[in-house]
């Protein structure tokens, strides 16, 4: 077969070939034939075959991107050409997004990369509006339990009586798996079955509504004058009002920063946020491109609070990207404790790339090290904290935090 020339490699496989070998194992011929379109549409509806071009040129576009943008040349050694061989066909013939986004996740899937994800046009205008149908309520796994961690002000959850510290038994009568994302249309109805704290079941019909998903941000003033921040994001509106409570309470001798709930953000405010923390210009680590260039980042100062007091980070399980950069920064430079469970080992570079259909790319373009020289990214890795907590079942159930209680320990002995 002649495949098209183009800025793909010479034996990329293009749409057109994949598209003819999903044709070819759906028409039953024994060779592909080319041009592909004429052939899939000899074996489907013209609906079908729309449908499949587009589902086509989606996939295409997925798998040049990690093709010629990858951070890593060798793609983890997967055998990219195979690869898009093998789900090529089933995303041609998915008949919804949901079908055809499973498909490309699994290609993606086969890179074992934290920050390499497809969004479909749906999760992609949320990510962009910062709004996601929810019942709004968080769970925790712990003890191979789920545990309700919070709920969200204003959410049917709260209208509910959904409480912190109840058990999650089951959604629409299925146990929940090792991972639990639900993505509810509006409107959608779910059934929850939960025990209370005083393990008595509770059974609620949960509607979901367009709630915010922006990052939280709170601040408290705990004993001895020290004040807590909580931010679950690195980006302009957090880094802006992380200065100012950095402003409000420069004078603070303590400071006790969550990061338990923060999933990473962009790397240029996170460079802004490590500067409040420093008289001077500090390096924050190593981005290593496509092909080997190297980008010594530091942190940038100007307008800076350069707070003096101490600091703690409570980290967990759930700390990563960015949030795993802004501990190992202030861990090995000696600025912080980090107090907590062991980050995800996820910290890549990455940014976003829009598909022909409206979903997006997530795909990494580049690797990091520490200013130490620990890559961080991986299964095993991830920042070790100073002062290790166990969460357990019954101090989750009883909203007694540990993590919290350690912190204020620590800051609380002599330097």
């Amino acid at each position: 077969m002649i495949l098209p020339r183009s800025r793909r490699a010479a034996n990329a496989p293009g749409w057109l070939s994949v598209l003819a070998l999903a044709s070819l194992l759906l028409g039953g011929c024994v060779t592909p034939v080319s041009p592909a379109p004429r052939v899939v549409a000899a074996n489907l509806a013209p609906g079908q075959v729309r449908r499949a071009e587009s589902n086509l040129r989606v996939f295409d576009t997925v798998w040049d991107l990690v093709n010629r943008k990858y951070f890593d040349v060798k793609v983890q050694g997967v055998d990219w050409n195979a690869a898009a061989l093998s789900f090529g066909p089933k995303a041609t013939v998915a008949e919804d997004d949901q079908a055809l986004y499973a498909s490309i996740n699994g290609m993606i899937g086969l890179l074992k990369d934290s920050h390499t994800h497809a969004l479909a046009p749906a999760r992609a205008q949320e990510y962009r509006t910062q709004q996601r149908a929810r019942t709004g309520f968080g769970i925790v796994k712990v003890e191979d339990r789920w545990v309700v961690s919070d709920v969200l002000p204003g959410s049917p959850a709260e209208a509910a009586g959904v409480k912190a510290g109840w058990l999650v038994q089951a959604r629409n009568g299925e146990p929940l798996a090792a991972r639990a994302d639900f993505y509810p249309r509006e409107g959608e109805v779910a059934q929850w079955d939960f025990l209370d704290q005083a393990d008595r079941p509770v059974s609620l019909s949960l509607t979901a509504k367009l709630l915010s998903i922006a990052p939280r941000q709170e601040s408290r003033s705990l004993e001895n004058g020290v004040v807590y921040l909580r931010f679950d994001g690195f980006a302009y509106a957090t880094r802006k009002w992380l200065h100012a409570e950095l402003r409000a309470h420069r004078d603070a001798p303590a400071l006790v920063i969550d990061l338990r709930y923060n999933p990473g953000g962009g790397t240029f405010w996170l460079r802004e946020m490590l500067g409040e923390f420093f008289e001077k210009k500090i390096e924050v680590g190593t981005f290593i491109r496509r092909g080997g260039a190297e980008d010594e980042a530091g942190s940038w100062q100007l307008g800076s609070v350069r707070y003096r007091g101490r600091v703690a980070v409570l980290t967990s399980g759930a700390s990563a990207s960015a949030a795993e950069i802004f501990c190992a920064v202030l861990q090995e430079r000696h600025r912080a404790v980090t107090v907590g469970r062991k980050t995800m080992g996820a910290v890549l570079a990455s940014r976003f790339y829009s598909l022909p259909d409206g979903g997006q790319l997530q795909l990494s373009i580049e690797d990091y090290l520490t200013p130490a020289g620990r890559r961080l990214e991986g299964e095993g890795h991830g920042v070790e904290p100073d002062v290790p907590v166990v969460q357990t079942l019954v101090d989750a159930r009883a909203g007694r935090d540990r993590d919290l209680e350690a912190a204020l320990r620590t800051l609380a002995q002599p330097h």
